[in-house]
């Protein structure tokens, strides 16, 4: 297809953990379905931490100190160099709870109407179980770390459990109801809402756009598969183009 950026200004990415598994990243969840040899219930919901607050920190701490050891990749980059070269709105809605979107935008900052959403919540910071309030924390959290925001809170990882709603839905929403191109990068599209972000940015329009490895759920209007680090820099050189 020919892209014409005029056409296509208001701009919706959505990655998963498919971009980030080039870094070096863990996806964690197998095939057998266990988070690191955890089961979900064990390490991924609130009940788990009510019951077990030693084993889900001890959990998210070895995540947390694993990302010290990889780097954004070149399709991390080439989103980048995108977002810092868009002349329209363009809002980048992440999956993953590493920091790799945010470090590879800080090396190359982005334009006015770019936003980064990481909608499942950030592994490198811990919010009050007693307000809310988020901070940033990238070292260990203990089994009842006390909370900076309240003597009765404690801390507990920025991370949407299963049972939780993801993080800035209205914001996701009102963008995928008004973009002109959507693109999917790297996501098994199994997940709910975002399993569903496709046929709302269908329903206003869009063009769609399935960038993976091999194809998944969705009805998507066009789809490039293969390795992101080289799918992802040549179809953003072609958008720029």
């Amino acid at each position: 297809m020919l892209w014409n950026r005029m056409a296509h200004r208001n701009l919706v990415i959505l990655t998963g953990a498919g971009i980030s598994a080039e870094s070096g990243v863990p996806t964690f969840r197998a095939d057998d379905g266990l988070w690191m040899g955890h089961r979900i219930e064990d390490v991924a919901t609130p009940g788990a931490f009510a019951r077990d607050p030693v084993l889900v920190q001890d959990f998210y701490n070895r995540r947390r100190r694993q990302l010290a050891t990889v780097q954004p990749n070149a399709a991390h980059h080439a989103l980048a160099d995108l977002a810092a070269h868009w002349d329209g709105d363009f809002l980048l809605v992440t999956q993953n709870v590493d920091d790799l979107h945010d470090r590879a935008h800080a090396a190359t900052p982005p334009a006015s109407g770019f936003e980064l959403i990481h909608m499942h919540g950030e592994l490198l910071k811990a919010h009050c179980t007693a307000t809310g309030r988020v901070c940033n924390w990238p070292g260990d959290l203990a089994p009842n770390q006390p909370s900076p925001h309240h003597p009765q809170g404690r801390l507990r990882p920025h991370i949407v459990w299963f049972g939780e709603m993801p993080l800035h839905m209205d914001r996701i929403e009102a963008a995928l109801a008004r973009c002109d191109l959507f693109v999917s990068i790297g996501t098994s599209g199994a997940v709910w809402p975002a399993a569903g972000f496709v046929e709302q940015a269908r329903f206003a329009g869009a063009r769609t756009v399935e960038i993976n490895l091999e194809p998944t759920p969705g009805r998507f209007d066009e789809a490039l598969y293969g390795p992101a680090t080289e799918v992802v820099p040549t179809f953003a050189a072609t958008l720029l183009a």
